[in-house]
């Protein structure tokens, strides 16, 4: 039986990628803790020795389907077309992981839902997978990664009806597993001609709002009890308004695997709550073991 060891919502932010010293001047003498905290999480991994990462990709942007990339191999040389100016000229070549995206399709298929798995090694990548490879050094510890899109025509409901048909995948397979939620939470950019409230850039003050912050504060104080169950409760009035990157794709995805409104698994900060352009972002790591034993019981319950 397949097991999903750890979960974590990462933050990808591209600013992450410049070279320390433009990072420490943005950071009015101190780099992000977003760095240091992919330090932390680099740790959770190699102790969990996953077989497989899974990227919920807050920027591959699909429609009609939930994709999920079974290249054997994806290599190049990536440039962002967002900002090439300085998120250009990096190397990346890492093991996908085939069989289990036509499981995931599989799965799928078999519950009705529509996860679709598409096998091209030329398929396009986005830095929400790059930036974690790189930063997670996935490539040196030749790791297999598999990204899963956010399909854009979808509300929160079928978010999570992805994700369930991924976690029964994995379940059903005999792969150890880590999954890592890809983007920020609330994803309002401040304007191009916008003055800092705080000299040090990644400061929370410089968050699109006030109102967001709050918001993403109630988030990550729910996600630290486990209360999953409370942020699906309020997605529609809160959540969603923000609106989170991806309309919440890539949490809600990895939560639908860990059994929705269900789970239980208590999310620990591995890095400050920082501000990126507006959007606020944050590394959590969640302690799985409980979502495996609500996943368990809904399962007997059931049965």
């Amino acid at each position: 039986m397949g097991t999903i060891l750890g979960a974590a919502l990462v933050s990808h932010h591209p600013g992450l990628m410049q070279c320390e010293e433009f990072r420490r001047l943005m950071g009015n003498g101190q780099d992000s803790d977003l760095i240091a905290g992919y330090a932390r999480l680099r740790e959770r991994i190699a102790a969990a020795a996953p077989d497989v990462v899974l990227i919920f990709d807050s920027h591959w942007f699909t429609t009609g389907y939930h994709l999920v990339d079974g290249g054997d191999r994806y290599q190049g040389n990536y440039i962002s077309d967002e900002m090439p100016w300085y998120l250009y000229g990096v190397p990346y070549s890492y093991r996908g992981y085939p069989k289990l995206a036509l499981d995931i399709e599989a799965v799928s298929r078999e519950l009705g839902g529509f996860n679709r798995a598409i096998c091209n090694p030329d398929l396009g990548r986005h830095y929400p997978t790059i930036n974690l490879i790189k930063q997670l050094r996935l490539e040196l510890s030749d790791t297999p990664v598999v990204s899963v899109s956010s399909c854009q025509n979808c509300d929160w409901e079928h978010f999570l009806k992805s994700g369930e048909a991924i976690g029964e995948a994995i379940r059903r397979s005999e792969l150890k597993v880590v999954m890592l939620a890809s983007g920020a939470l609330s994803h309002k950019f401040n304007g191009i001609d916008w003055k800092p409230n705080h000299p040090r850039i990644f400061h929370e003050s410089n968050v699109s709002s006030p109102e967001n912050m709050a918001s993403d504060k109630r988030a990550i104080e729910r996600m630290a009890k486990g209360r999953h169950d409370e942020i699906l409760a309020h997605w529609d009035e809160d959540y969603r308004q923000r609106p989170w990157e991806a309309f919440g794709a890539h949490y809600l995805q990895m939560l639908g695997a860990l059994g929705g409104a269900a789970c239980r698994a208590k999310g620990e900060a591995l890095s400050a709550y920082e501000n990126a352009r507006g959007t606020g972002n944050i590394h959590m790591w969640f302690d799985t073991s409980a979502s495996a034993d609500a996943h368990a019981s809904t399962k007997a319950k059931g049965s």
